[in-house]
């Protein structure tokens, strides 16, 4: 097996930033009783705001420095939106809180050319959600996340070498922890978790604070100094957890974690640091949800043609908007382009706190195979256009017009949704081309695309007949009869009309309709 952890060492902060494409100067703070910074924006620490520092004194050197508790439930759930994301690598993923993901990625190596690969374009794609992470692949999970928040990457071959775009662990770790230079290409992974740190030995929870001070208290620095004590001592120092620990992350002892199932429903949201009712701000942080609907979906083969996007105001009611897109998709500029459409077309009532991003009627994603001219789909464009001008107009602002069962030609039409489903009553008619001016056969008459509100009286003098009559007697059960005969004809500018004399009064003419 080979396992890829992702590991977000700011995910405490960026659950509030990843809305805005610049955050404002925000802290994270401790939960009381010692209320220390534990992450800062790049604004915050530019002012001198620090990790450790207390709130207080943060304050006094930044006075507009927001200051945001820690969020559990938020960071949960971001970290369920990137298993989530995640979905489109592998099936089999494992969260690992509170900052962690977990996937098995042996079986999808050949389709994706290599675990570098994967992490390339996993890096690329949560930078996209608004995540920094840190990756890397190991033969079994604790091991990988090790790897990961010690900011250790693989090598080609299943070795393990530093990241070079990492931070160094000296921030993290006391002197002695693990440094650019200790990990020379090709060296056995093995060996590797030895030099890493023993805090990472408390990095899930597995070992306790007293655990953690009493192995500092021998002089340890390393896991390969720890794996070297006697058994049977740690023992005695009730060290058991840690001696099982190095046994799960060396693969001598079963790791069995639980597979993550990702919901039937997507529904995930974002706060903003700042409340805004600009259109483009909300189009920003929309798109943040866009792209994990889209890996949600790509993931299931689905695609939606409707989700809700709600947009949270401080007090209710909040802003629905029905984002319609003519047909199932499942890419995310499509989502963007419609939301688009929609922003600019409403009046907020409040300036927005959040997002919210929800579809719950995903249907399964049409095959789709591209030739040497491209995707052969036909109508995507005109599909795509009709979502555009109801997103902008409205649902009632576009309508379409269906063919109805009813020979009188003001009534055999009707005006609907643009959207709506065919009724029972529409037709579609034949339109055959007419070639030389020749009539066509009575059972494929031409009907005019252009038909007048009324008819308009004309002089039978200015029109040439083109072809036999036909006749239109109907409407005598509802109150609106119809007695016509109805020919083709050309007028003196050769302009092809549809014209009729009513039967009662055969001297009269009307024009009708044109066909051009």
């Amino acid at each position: 097996m080979l396992w890829l952890a992702i590991h977000l060492p700011a995910l405490p902060l960026q659950v509030f930033t990843r809305g805005v494409q610049s955050p404002p100067p925000i802290a994270i703070v401790a939960p009381p009783p010692r209320p220390t910074i534990l992450a800062t924006t790049p604004r915050a620490e530019a002012a001198g705001v620090h990790c450790g520092q207390r709130s207080a004194s943060a304050l006094s050197l930044l006075p507009e420095l927001q200051l945001k508790a820690r969020d559990p439930d938020r960071e949960a759930e971001a970290l369920a939106e990137i298993a989530i994301w995640a979905g489109r690598f592998s099936p089999r993923i494992s969260l690992s809180p509170p900052d962690a993901v977990l996937l098995e990625i042996s079986s999808c190596l050949r389709l994706f050319g290599g675990s570098a690969r994967i992490e390339r374009a996993l890096g690329e794609g949560l930078a996209e959600l608004g995540f920094d992470a840190r990756t890397a692949c190991a033969p079994t999970p604790l091991a990988a996340r090790w790897f990961a928040r010690a900011g250790v990457s693989p090598g080609g071959d299943g070795a393990c070498v530093p990241d070079a775009g990492s931070d160094s662990l000296a921030a993290m770790h006391p002197p002695g922890g693990l440094t650019d230079t200790e990990h020379p290409s090709g060296q056995d992974w093995l060996a590797t978790i030895d030099r890493l740190p023993i805090t990472l030995l408390g990095d899930d929870g597995s070992c306790d604070a007293h655990t953690l001070e009493l192995l500092a208290g021998l002089g340890l620095q390393n896991l390969g100094e720890v794996r070297r004590l006697p058994a049977a001592g740690l023992a005695r120092r009730q060290g058991q957890a840690v001696s099982r620990t190095l046994a799960r992350a060396r693969g001598e002892m079963a790791d069995p974690r639980a597979w993550f199932v990702p919901p039937p429903r997507f529904d995930h949201g974002l706060g903003l640091p700042v409340p805004t009712h600009h259109a483009d701000a909300l189009l920003f942080a929309a798109r943040r949800l866009f792209t994990s609907l889209a890996a949600w979906l790509q993931a299931r083969h689905a695609a939606v043609d409707l989700c809700t996007l709600v947009l949270e105001h401080t007090s209710p009611p909040h802003t629905t908007l029905a984002l319609v897109f003519g047909e199932p998709s499942q890419h995310e500029a499509r989502f963007t382009l419609i939301a688009r459409e929609r922003l600019a077309g409403i009046t907020l009532a409040g300036e927005v706190t959040g997002l919210r991003l929800l579809a719950d009627q995903p249907v399964r994603a049409p095959a789709r195979s591209a030739d040497l001219f491209g995707d052969p789909v036909a109508g995507k464009d005109a599909a795509l256009l009709l979502a555009r001008l109801q997103a902008r107009l409205g649902q009632k602002g576009v309508y379409r017009l269906s063919a109805h069962a009813d020979h009188r030609p003001e009534a055999a039409w009707r005006i609907c949704e643009a959207s709506a489903e065919p009724q029972h009553g529409e037709v579609r008619r034949p339109t055959p081309a007419l070639a030389g001016g020749t009539p066509p056969a009575p059972a494929e008459r031409l009907r005019p695309l252009w038909l007048l509100p009324s008819p308009k009286p004309v002089s039978a003098t200015r029109f040439t007949l083109l072809g036999d009559a036909e006749r239109i007697e109907t409407g005598w059960w509802d109150g609106h009869p119809v007695r016509r005969d109805y020919y083709l004809a050309r007028d003196e500018h050769q302009v092809l009309c549809w014209i009729f004399h009513p039967l009662d009064a055969p001297e009269r003419w009307f024009v009708h309709g044109y066909f051009g």
